[in-house]
């Protein structure tokens, strides 16, 4: 599992003028079961997406097609780590 912390790099009106792609990029991931929950952070600075995968190249491979990764408006740090404990409704996401 891997947690992408993403930080602009760009004022905000040109990530918003990126919005609606990257919302439709964000929309296949999550129709493919790649990534399971994502939102800004506060104060706006970025955001951060939970992605289920099991290679870190594959991910990088998916982020290519970020359009803000696309148009260098965002920078991606990736964190990959093994969840331990969780509450009943996430425990599909501890590795056995």
């Amino acid at each position: 599992m891997f947690i992408i912390n993403i930080t602009y790099k760009t004022e905000l009106e040109n990530i918003d003028q990126h919005l609606e792609e990257h919302i439709d990029f964000l929309n296949e991931q999550y129709a493919i079961k790649n990534f399971i929950a994502s939102g800004k952070k506060i104060p706006r600075t970025g955001g951060i997406i939970l992605a289920i995968m099991d290679s870190k190249t594959e991910l990088e491979n998916i982020i290519e097609k970020d359009p803000f990764k696309k148009h260098e408006l965002a920078d991606y740090e990736l964190i990959e780590f093994v969840p331990s404990k969780t509450i009943e409704e996430l425990k599909f996401l501890i590795e056995k």
